[in-house]
């Protein structure tokens, strides 16, 4: 009885084959041979239809005559949308990414004739993904055209570009503006209530957590996810956590669990991805295992996956992601077997895909195994020059990541002893004064005949004397407030090219010894250190502007801290030199920083205002106030100073007002030179 329902199913299945194949040779000849441009079309729009995701080749052929044909006829909006379908065939099934940006480009030569901004957006959107595996800023540029022409009606897709641009940014190290775009993503997403792709963002934002080296956060994070994806049924992107966790256990140096991941990886997407087209999974997979058994020396093992990635490369073709895990394991199999000719050819060729996809770590990785091959084959000259490759860009990885755990208080000495240096300044220049103030007295006393006659020259003199005194003072101010910032990320970058390494060493081995409560303590220095990074160096100013810098503050601390926070803030990028914008940008730290020390308040709002000619910043809170004339006075008061010198710096105004228990506003305006 099974049989023969084998065989009746069998000859259903055979017979819908004959049917659709007969019906796309019927449409073939009729494309092929009429010259009819409208019947063409129909024709081709029929076996596109018939053999989408079923015959690539065919769909790809006549896919190219309809969109040339569309040009003919000036239709550029139909040939869009063939270009858009044939984009996702081209990269991610036959791996040409290449000829679909080539396609893409061509339609977009006529974009001025595309009304519709579905079209528009989706002809860069789709570009983007063809480039993200050629060059990530290649397709980071197109995700950010796909924004611009999509409108407001578009918004799944302007989430979708959201979301991919967040992993790019990701791929290259600017984590900050990728949390952007994964928050943006995720607040369409949820407004849409689009839950998987809600996920999707989720996912990026774990990715970050493991580049920066919070693995535990990650995995906490990650095991969330993986019960979500469970129970949405979605086993493909189940892989990817496996794999991903897999990854952060090899960083923190857990080989059990590395490989304990990496076979349910595998045993995932044997059931999955039974028609075999899972190249990208299949290849990282089988490269990741052949790594781990070549580590552990155990070669014969590692030969069977070096065998699967043989028979799987050729289905990657212009993949630059896959051929870089492709390489490294052939590289570092090579080297396991003492074959240096062949494992240098391919490290490599890891280290020039690397390098055309701009993934700062995998360059990194490369140089490193360049080096080791190297000083194997007793070139130390080629592998010392790798190795220094290796340093300079793993430190300037840690320098985009966090600062070091003393830097805060080194900074706070160096501070403190140049602001002392000020104030004795200031005194020596009022003991001067004083002086002069006295030897006009004695010249008055001693004769006053005189007086009349040298007075007006004394007092002249006095005043010129005086005005050069306060013009040199604001001077050496600014120069002050100039050399604290450079200082600072002097100090920062000084301590954290020897404590860095330290303390991930320390981590290591806490975790190794399984000492739970010292790696808690280490994780809080951690994340203190990412906070004095964020104070001793604004870096968010050169990657997000002066405008998302102060929102991005404004953020932090009313989520870190006690005080609510409300702001109104215009945009002010590109309205002053990065030097000004720094002094703003301090002025606001500052000022919200006496709040939270000395104010006592619950609330507190923000406002920047861009006026014609001026910009007005006005920061007000609900506190305790305090006498202005009081604390100016103070000599150990040295925020009220600061924040007028870098006023003046500004050429700009500051103003407070402040009733004891009653709150305190302070105004700053600045002239828009």
């Amino acid at each position: 009885m099974h049989k023969k329902l084998s065989l009746i199913f069998g000859f259903i299945v055979l017979y819908s084959y004959i049917s659709v194949a007969q019906d796309v040779s019927y449409y073939k000849n009729i494309a092929d041979s009429t010259t009819n441009i409208s019947l063409k079309l129909k024709a081709i729009d029929s076996i596109l239809s018939k053999t989408y995701r079923v015959d690539n080749e065919t769909f790809i052929k006549y896919s190219s005559q309809y969109i040339e044909e569309a040009k003919k006829m000036d239709s550029i909006e139909m040939a869009a949308r063939k270009a858009m379908n044939l984009q996702t065939i081209l990269s991610d099934f036959n791996n040409e990414p290449r000829k679909a940006i080539r396609i893409i480009d061509g339609v977009l030569a006529h974009k001025y004739k595309i009304k519709d901004s579905f079209l528009l957006g989706g002809l860069y959107l789709k570009r983007g993904r063809a480039n993200l595996k050629l060059n990530v800023k290649d397709a980071i540029k197109d995700y950010e055209a796909a924004i611009e022409n999509f409108s407001t009606q578009d918004s799944i897709y302007i989430a979708d570009a959201y979301l991919f641009s967040g992993q790019a940014y990701s791929n290259i190290g600017k984590f900050v503006a990728a949390g952007e775009y994964y928050e943006k993503a995720y607040k369409v997403y949820e407004n849409r209530k689009e839950y998987e792709y809600m996920l999707h963002a989720r996912q990026g934002i774990i990715t970050m957590f493991s580049m920066n080296g919070f693995y535990d956060k990650a995995e906490t994070e990650r095991k969330k996810l993986i019960e979500t994806l469970k129970k949405l049924e979605n086993k493909k992107y189940i892989i990817t956590e496996y794999y991903n966790q897999s990854i952060d256990y090899n960083k923190i140096g857990n080989k059990q669990q590395e490989i304990k991941y990496l076979l349910k990886a595998d045993s995932l997407l044997k059931v999955t991805d039974t028609n075999q087209e899972d190249y990208k999974n299949t290849i990282n997979i089988h490269a990741k295992l052949a790594e781990f058994y070549i580590s552990n020396n155990e070669l014969i093992k590692a030969k069977e996956h070096i065998d699967i990635l043989d028979q799987w490369i050729d289905k990657a073709k212009e993949d630059r992601t896959v051929n870089v895990s492709y390489n490294g394991a052939k590289a570092r199999y090579y080297n396991a077997l003492k074959l240096y000719n062949q494992a240098l050819k391919h490290a490599e060729e890891q280290l020039r895909y690397s390098q055309a996809i701009g993934h700062e770590d995998d360059i990194m990785q490369s140089h490193l195994l360049l080096s080791n091959i190297y000083a194997e084959t007793g070139a130390y000259k080629k592998s010392l020059e790798n190795k220094n490759a290796y340093v300079t860009l793993k430190d300037s990885l840690y320098n985009k990541g966090t600062a070091q755990f003393l830097a805060y208080y080194q900074t706070l000495y160096e501070t403190e002893k140049k602001e002392k240096k000020l104030v004795e300044k200031n005194t020596n220049i009022q003991l001067l004064e004083k002086d002069n103030e006295n030897f006009k007295k004695i010249v008055f006393f001693s004769s006053l005949a005189l007086v009349l006659t040298f007075g007006l020259i004394l007092l002249y003199r006095n005043q010129r004397y005086l005005k050069n005194n306060k013009e040199l003072q604001e001077k050496f101010s600014q120069k002050l407030l100039v050399s604290q910032e450079i200082e600072r990320r002097r100090i920062s970058k000084d301590l954290h090219d020897g404590l860095g390494q330290r303390l991930l060493l320390i981590k290591n081995k806490i975790l190794s010894n399984g000492d739970d409560d010292t790696k808690k303590m280490v994780d809080d220095a951690i994340d203190e250190v990412r906070t004095i990074s964020r104070d001793l160096h604004p870096f968010q100013l050169q990657e997000m502007g002066i405008t998302k810098a102060i929102e991005y503050t404004l953020t932090q601390i009313d989520e870190n801290t006690t005080l609510f926070i409300s702001s109104e803030i215009d945009n002010i990028d590109n309205l002053f030199t990065k030097e000004q914008e720094v002094n703003i940008y301090r002025i606001i730290q500052e000022t919200l920083n006496n709040i939270l020390k000395h104010a006592k308040a619950e609330a507190s709002k923000v406002t920047v205002k861009k006026l014609t000619g001026n910009i007005v910043i006005s920061i007000k809170d609900n506190g305790v106030g305090f006498d202005f004339s009081e604390k100016y006075q103070n000599v150990k008061s040295l925020g009220l100073k600061t924040l007028l010198e870098r006023t003046r710096f500004l050429n700009g105004q500051m103003k407070v007002k402040s009733i004891k228990n009653n709150g305190t506003i302070v105004i700053f305006q600045f002239p828009i030179s």
